[in-house]
């Protein structure tokens, strides 16, 4: 049982027999030829790919398959986040559209993202997005957070509104997304 949950039945020898006096006996070893098999090929696991060789190298194969996880992570934003969950409409149409506005809302929430992650150059890792200040590679989700704090105070019909920034790293994100604080975007009317 303990060879199965720790997975070394492969290369686990094990012998019973009785010694002279009619006892049972447990001979057991590790097949070093097995364990030297295993070893060579530690780290090592197949990809399988529809890619041609002239479509993808092996580096470029396993590249596509190492960003994989970045498109999971969106469905992971599609289902949780944004929480689309059972729709319990009578039209179609409303389900569509509902769905597109969560796909518009996923979209804007990762073009927010990547700006973010570009204008910080190649570290990617800025601080003051956790409680604890460790540099973090910035989410969607972390910078939505951040920002929902900004109030936007509009003084008079005539005068441009001012936001309202009530800590250092919502300016330093709105200075990484372009945005001048101090001169919001208003309609002209």
């Amino acid at each position: 049982m303990i060879a199965k949950t720790r997975r070394v039945t492969g290369c686990l020898r094990t012998s019973i027999a009785t010694d002279a006096t009619g006892l049972p006996t447990l001979d057991w070893h590790f097949d070093q030829d097995v364990l030297q098999a295993e070893a060579a090929v530690d780290g090592w696991y197949a990809l399988l790919t529809t890619l041609t060789p002239e479509q993808a190298d092996a580096a470029e194969a396993l590249r596509r398959h190492k960003g994989q996880g970045t498109v999971e992570r969106r469905y992971g934003d599609f289902k949780g986040p944004l929480a689309v969950t059972p729709v319990f409409v009578q039209d179609n149409k409303r389900v569509a559209a509902r769905v597109t506005v969560i796909c518009l809302a996923l979209l804007v929430s990762c073009l927010i993202e990547r700006q973010v992650r570009r204008a910080l150059g190649s570290d990617q890792k800025m601080p003051g997005l956790c409680p604890d200040n460790q540099q973090v590679r910035p989410t969607g989700r972390m910078i939505l957070y951040h920002l929902s704090g900004l109030r936007l105070r509009v003084v008079g019909a005539t005068d441009l509104p001012i936001i309202v920034i009530s800590c250092g790293v919502q300016l330093h994100l709105l200075d990484l997304l372009g945005l001048e604080p101090t001169h919001p975007r208003w309609p002209e009317t």
